[in-house]
């Protein structure tokens, strides 16, 4: 992969806690900024087309390594114009550590 194949542009949203009206702990997302990305959504396997047939969308997404995305963890969420993304376990490096790899799950806007 190269910085040429990074041609999605995403928003970063990192998660924090507050409280509801009824003083209730709940989970907000802010807004940490936005960068290119890969979006490679997942055909394969019997378990992804179930997945898909659920309204879920599997994906692979790649950013480059920066200050900003080395700080994302399995609770960011990630979005584009349609969708929203859930990153699913903690992102890793790719094997020239200059690309964060997450696995997430789609859902439309």
């Amino acid at each position: 992969m190269t910085g040429n194949d990074l041609c999605d542009r995403v928003i970063l949203l990192e998660p924090f806690k507050s409280k509801d009206e009824d003083g209730r702990v709940i989970q907000l997302y802010q807004e940490r900024g936005a960068v290119w990305a890969n979006i490679q959504h997942r055909p394969g396997s019997e378990a992804f087309q179930q997945a898909r047939m659920e309204a879920k969308d599997p994906a692979t997404i790649a950013v480059e390594v920066d200050s900003l995305t080395q700080r994302i963890t399995s609770e960011w969420r990630i979005e584009t114009p349609t969708r929203r993304y859930e990153v699913k376990g903690n992102p890793f490096l790719s094997q020239d550590r200059q690309f964060l790899i997450m696995q997430v799950e789609g859902h439309r806007k």
